[in-house]
């Protein structure tokens, strides 16, 4: 693995401009920088398996000579919104965030206000571990990244059914519809704008619009009225045949496992292929759950980590974005036993021990092949989620 990537490393060197300050490409100095820093990383702290993770990547990170504190968000918009603030009051180094958890409209709104240090990202040295083909890790919901913004970890909209009362699930949004005119109020999605709701009405719009290519534009270059049409048809009829005839929307991914649990819907979905095998082991969900995807394919995206321009401790928050991009780190994200989330390496890349750290991950009967899950849809630009939002909760939005 040291020689793929040190050749790796050498010819991204050699192909890119300048890097920021400090140089990422000199690895050496960055390390020896980020001896006693302390790094500050702002990310989502809803999940008990996601939190322990973060405190092994800490581990990790103790043992390079860097502290990391986990700064945990309910929503990755109040670290946004505190760099942004911290730009207005002049404060442009010292800042109180050193990495962020970040992809879609944040990572857009923060690369359009010049609020991210850059570029490193392709400089880590593990990021020769990754296929720079794989257009995923280079652009954030259309949007390219350019250096500023490091992959961690990939996942797809998968959704899952209990098989023991629905031996075939509907595969399209088109068969959704019409298996809930069979069986209302067995079907629900968390109310947008959570971020599994809103995730549903963007793979609707996928599916339903005669347009798909209008979707990788900003949503004002486009006839938003033309491409989202068969949206808000579908959403009509589908609006009063939902779980509480779309009077009531559970709040979040762990409500729409319990109306699972409880028999009170017959599908539901995540965004982590291995959701329902997590369910399982955990005890939430029955073993005759499993998984599935719609014929035409589900959304992907990959997450990232990025580092405010005034942030304290930059050496340290590259060590830890390289941390993350280490099979080891990678392989125990992958293990649903631990998490579950995608991997972004690349496995030709990988020596034969690395490599079996992911062929060890033992994967249950409802997690999906990769080549059950297919090849993910790319994302809209980061601009048509928050207009879909608004104009959802305008048509069938209910007060909280």
């Amino acid at each position: 693995m040291k020689s793929v990537i040190a050749a790796a490393t050498l010819a991204a060197t050699l192909a890119l401009p300048a890097w920021a300050d400090p140089d990422p490409a000199d690895w050496q100095a960055v390390r020896e920088a980020a001896q006693g820093q302390t790094v500050y990383w702002n990310a989502w702290g809803g999940s008990d398996s996601v939190n322990a993770f973060i405190a092994w990547i800490g581990a990790q990170a103790a043992d390079r000579g860097v502290t990391l504190e986990h700064v945990k968000l309910s929503d990755t918009a109040e670290a946004v919104s505190r760099v942004l603030a911290e730009k207005t009051a002049g404060r442009d180094t010292g800042g109180g965030i050193d990495l962020i958890w970040i992809n879609g409209e944040n990572f857009a709104a923060m690369k359009e206000e010049g609020l991210l240090f850059g570029p490193w990202a392709e400089a880590l040295p593990n990021r020769a571990l990754t296929d720079p083909e794989n257009a995923a890790l280079s652009a954030d919901f259309t949007v390219p990244t350019d250096g500023l913004e490091s992959p961690w970890g990939t996942a797809q909209l998968v959704f899952y059914h209990d098989s023991a009362r629905l031996p075939e699930p509907p595969r399209s949004m088109s068969a959704l519809l019409d298996w809930a005119e069979d069986n209302p109020g067995r079907f629900a999605f968390p109310q947008p704008p959570d971020f599994l709701g809103s995730t549903f009405l963007k793979q609707a719009l996928i599916e339903l619009t005669p347009d798909r290519d209008a979707l990788s534009l900003p949503v004002t270059q486009a006839d938003y009225a033309a491409v989202t049409a068969p949206l808000w048809e579908f959403m009509d009829a589908l609006t009063p045949l939902l779980w509480r005839q779309g009077r009531a929307y559970p709040q979040n991914s762990a409500r729409l496992i319990q109306l699972m649990a409880d028999n009170e819907i017959d599908i539901g979905f995540e965004f982590n292929p291995n959701a329902a095998a997590n369910a399982i082991a955990n005890g939430q969900l029955p073993d005759s759950v499993r998984s599935h995807v719609h014929e035409g394919g589900t959304l992907g995206n990959a997450s990232f980590v990025a580092i405010p321009y005034n942030a304290n401790a930059r050496e340290g928050a590259m060590v830890v974005a390289n941390i993350l991009l280490s099979p080891e780190a990678q392989a125990r994200m992958a293990d649903p036993e631990i998490w579950g989330l995608g991997t972004v390496l690349d496995m030709t890349r990988l020596d034969d021990a690395d490599r079996a750290r992911f062929e060890a991950i033992a994967a249950g009967p409802a997690t999906l092949s990769a080549a059950e899950l297919g090849a993910p849809l790319p994302e809209p630009h980061p601009s048509w989620m928050e207009r879909l939002e608004e104009d959802w909760a305008a048509r069938y939005g209910i007060a909280e």
